[in-house]
């Protein structure tokens, strides 16, 4: 998967028990994505009903097999597909985790009224086990005011929750929110979007699903 002629991908790492990778999107695929989403949100499938949120504007781009809830399509040029794969690759790749196999299961947009939020959840494919993401997509700067704590702002923020418990350990992250970040993280980390205040604007974020038939007996040895 890796390629030694090409330069090293730039991410850092937080760890969590778990470890969250963050990227920053390349402009172009940042701006056709959202040129992509823009033009055609009124055409797009709806994903309401394989998905968690309390969010009227969630769309889907990409959907790899038809299920009993969503029909097999695809929005996006080839070589964002294959950036995608390739940027899932690098997380695994970048931590040694051996893996069989790996399979792009899917890709939607939320875009988060005020109000709106996404509760404590976790992903999965047609595998238990994978990765998904969130890409920062459009991060208005005024979120709306703070109901206390203004110095500790809250509002709009996603929060990610490791699976580790004690003293002196890191169990949780929210990442300050910056368009084109993208973070990656196993299935079963669990996270949630906090609503934001503001009814003028919209927050607008992208998650990938990708299922990788991993094996954690060899993976605990990496």
């Amino acid at each position: 998967m890796a390629n030694e002629n090409k330069p090293e991908t730039p991410f850092h790492v937080v760890f969590l028990g778990q470890r969250i990778n963050r990227y920053e999107v390349p402009l172009d695929i940042f701006r056709v994505i959202n040129k992509i989403y823009e033009s055609r949100v009124d055409t797009l499938p709806a994903a309401h009903q394989q998905l968690v949120g309390k969010i009227k504007k969630e769309h889907s781009l990409y959907n790899s097999i038809d299920t009993p809830r969503m029909k097999k399509h695809n929005v996006l040029p080839p070589y964002i597909l294959a950036w995608f794969e390739s940027i899932f690759a690098h997380y695994l790749n970048s931590h040694q985790f051996p893996i069989k196999e790996m399979h792009l299961n899917s890709i939607w947009v939320n875009e988060m009224e005020a109000h709106e939020y996404n509760p404590i959840h976790v992903h999965q494919g047609t595998l238990l086990t994978g990765l998904s993401s969130v890409m920062m997509l459009k991060i208005p700067k005024d979120m709306g005011p703070e109901i206390v704590r203004a110095d500790n702002p809250n509002r709009g923020n996603l929060q990610l929750m490791g699976n580790c418990a004690g003293y002196f350990t890191k169990t949780d992250f929210s990442p300050s929110l910056k368009e084109r970040s993208f973070y990656i993280f196993p299935y079963d980390m669990r996270h949630c979007v906090y609503p934001h205040n503001n009814p003028s604007v919209l927050r607008r974020t992208l998650a990938a699903n990708m299922d990788v038939a991993y094996d954690p007996i060899k993976g605990s040895h990496a």
